[in-house]
Order: structure tokens, then sequence, then C-alpha cells
């Protein structure tokens, strides 16, 4: 198979557009291919991002041919006059363009189910190289290719819209390759997720592991978080599974609670799981995060089965008069603190009556800091369904941004409480 892989040889991404040059949008259609591309087992060494410009798109396929034999495209499918991808692969590789009847009916087909009449400027979108056949749109109106227009090497193209190119994708472009023997070999991952130990003590802990060929583990840093992905190439799914779980349940004893999920989980999907197992309920009173928290529990499907609302207290009149915070602690120990944190999770548990409360200040920056208490410094209040209360100071520093200081705030706030729920079985 090795062999075969070679004589296919690598791929390249071409991402066609001068408003990804210009920075007006982000390419996540190269992260996604990047990632399927791995995920078949097909090799990628180069990745190019031209401009809507003929003469330096056909510059960028010359050099692609030179070293890749399976070029992907994405962008300049489209009807308006700056959409050059197909017309100038055609001329690079000196062959006509032609109408495609079949691309015609499906255009019109779409702008009628949408109620609208289709703009002659669509016609565009039909005109293929000859001797490409149809990548299909099931969503959008600009189709693919996928051609061969020199033995040895493969071109396939798709629109730049994520949504269209990411649904083609999975329902064309993978069986082609996996027909055609691109991927042969499959390249599988589990990624398991951790919270609340540095990438470098974990990296110490499993050090034993990093160091394996096969399967592979890889420590790495993820807002806030840390990583560790375990990648094996196999035939099939239950080959990768085989190997990769007895190493997945090495780190995870290693780890213990420290890791709290694997691939899709996040802290909010977990700590939900949690509340509905137990049918529990929570609700959070927020001064620093001004309502981030909130957004991402109710960012999970279905979470209103266990988090019942919050209550922003930005202003110490609400913490007094919505929470109940005393003003006399209010005086002593300043609004960022251990015991202001408590009151607020009590309060909120209290005022609407839920198992679990949640209480968050602190100073986010960029002012408001002092020796005492420097930006950064946030104290996270617990409430538990037995009337407990406590609470923990993080100290997540300035030099991220204040935005970073309330996204840790936020996560470190479910982890605390995932940590109480798992003590609490």
């Amino acid at each position: 198979m090795e062999e075969k892989q070679a004589m296919k040889g690598s791929a390249e991404v071409i991402c066609v557009g001068t408003e990804l040059l210009l920075g007006d949008i982000l390419n996540t259609n190269a992260q996604f291919l990047a990632r399927e591309l791995a995920r078949l087992g097909i090799p990628h060494y180069y990745q190019t991002v031209v401009g809507d410009n003929p003469t330096r798109l056909q510059r960028a396929v010359a050099i692609a041919c030179e070293r890749s034999r399976l070029l992907i495209f994405t962008g300049g499918l489209g009807p308006t006059p700056d959409d050059l991808t197909l017309a100038t692969l055609a001329d690079f590789f000196g062959v006509p363009l032609r109408e495609r009847p079949e691309v015609i009916a499906d255009i019109e087909a779409k702008f009628a189910q949408r109620q609208r009449t289709m703009s002659p400027s669509n016609r565009k979108q039909a005109l293929l190289p000859e001797g490409a056949d149809v990548l299909p749109n099931p969503t959008g109106t600009a189709p693919g290719v996928v051609w061969e227009p020199r033995p040895g090497l493969t071109v396939m193209t798709f629109p730049g819209v994520p949504s269209e190119m990411t649904a083609m994708w999975e329902a064309t472009a993978v069986p082609y390759l996996i027909e055609t023997g691109w991927a042969s070999d499959r390249i599988y991952s589990r990624t398991l997720k951790f919270w609340g130990v540095p990438e470098s003590v974990l990296a110490e802990r499993v050090a034993h592991l990093l160091a394996l060929e096969s399967p592979t583990v890889a420590p790495y840093a993820s807002g806030g978080g840390v990583k560790l992905r375990i990648t094996v190439k196999a035939a099939n799914e239950a080959e990768a599974i085989a190997q990769i779980t007895p190493i997945a349940d090495e780190i995870r004893q290693i780890a213990g609670h420290d890791c709290y999920g694997e691939d899709d989980a996040t802290l909010a999907t977990v700590v939900g799981d949690l509340l509905r197992d137990r049918q529990h309920t929570l609700a959070v009173a927020e001064s620093c995060t001004g309502g981030g928290l909130g957004q991402v529990i109710t960012s999970v499907p279905g979470s209103s089965a266990y988090f019942l609302g919050g209550i922003i207290s930005y202003d110490n009149a609400v913490k007094v008069g919505m929470l109940g915070v005393s003003p006399q602690t209010l005086a002593a120990e300043g609004a960022v603190s251990a015991a202001i944190a408590q009151q607020m999770a009590q309060g909120v548990r209290d005022r609407l009556g839920t198992d679990w409360g949640i209480g968050i200040t602190g100073i986010a920056g960029p002012g408001g800091g002092s020796p005492e208490k420097p930006v950064g410094t946030v104290h996270i209040g617990l409430a538990g369904p037995a009337g407990d209360v406590n609470s923990q100071q993080y100290s997540f520093g300035a030099s991220r941004g204040r935005e970073w200081v309330r996204q840790m705030s936020g996560q470190s706030a479910l982890d605390q409480l995932r940590r109480r729920l798992i003590a609490d079985g």
C-alpha cells in the first residue's frame, strides 16, 4: 500500500480569492481540507493562496504540477467576472470550456425551488473544461469538477463557500478518492481533552507514550486547555480502535479527572450530561464575564433541561439588590473576593431555586487592577444542593487581554462544577 500511495504522490490545496489575501475572511476551507486529507491518509505538503488573477493563478498551478499529483482548488467558481478558476485551468491545460446541459438544468431547478429566476450570468457556472467530470453541488449552484488533464495528475475544484465545499467533499470527493486508491490506509485520530493541568506537566506524566512510533501521541495547548491527539494509520476503523483504545485508557488512568472528555466533547457538554444524569439544575451569577458563561452553557442543545438562567450582576447595587450580597462584606472585602463570589453563588441558587449556583467576580482589565488584586484575578464561588458554599481563586494574568480572562473564567467555572459533581458521585 505504501508503494501504491507513493506512486499516487501528494496533494496540494490551492485556495483562490483576493479576499483571503486581504484577510477579509478566515480560510477555514484550507483547515478543513488539511484535516480531511490527513484522515484519508493522503500526503499533503503544500498549501497556496492566490488572488483572483489568471496570470498568478497559472503560475501557482505550474509550480503545483511539479510537486504534487492531486490539486484541490477552492473558490472562483461563481457567476461573477472575478470567478476565473475553471477558465484559467482550461487555458493552462489547453482545452476549451464546454457548456454542460445537465448543469444548466440543475441550476434552473435550484432557482425554481427558491422561487427565483436564474440570471444569465449563472450560465457561466455550466462552462466546464472539456474532458472533466462534474462534481455535483447538492446545496449551491456552482458545481465542481474532477479531472485528469495529464496522466498522473488529478484536479478537483470546489466552491469557496465553506458549507457548499464541505457538503461536496463528503458526498462526492471522499468516495471518489477511496475508489481511485488515493485513500488506502487511512489515518484515524482520537483527541483527549484536559483542563486544569499545564501542557508541560501533562507531557511529563505521559512522556513514555509520546515516544511511541505507532500510535503516535502528540500534545498541544488549545484555548486554555490541553489536548493529546492519538493517531494511527490503519486499514479500517476497527483496526484503528483496537490500537488507539489501550493508549487512551492508559492516559485517562494517568490523568484522572484532569481529562474531561474526547473529540467533540466540551466542558459545557460534559457538565450538562452530569447535571442531566443527576436531574440537577444550575443557575449562574456573573460579574466580569458579563453573561459569557450563560452563553456557553446555552450553546448546548437541550440545556434547558438543567440550566434555569442567570443574573448579570455587573454593578454592586445589582449584587446587593438581586443576589442578597452583603453591603458590609462588599465594603470590607471588595467586589473581587472569595466572600462575594460565594454570596453571589448562594444568592443565585436560592433566588432561582436550583440545586447548584455559580458566582463569578474578577478583574478582566485592562484597568482596575491593584498590587493586591492585579488584572486577571478571579474568584469563582460554587453553592451546592446541600447548602454548602466554597470558592476558588484564579490568576489568569493580563498579558492575553480582557477576553482571555473572561473566557478562562467561564471555562474554569464549568471545570470547578464538573469536578465537584464527579466527587459527589
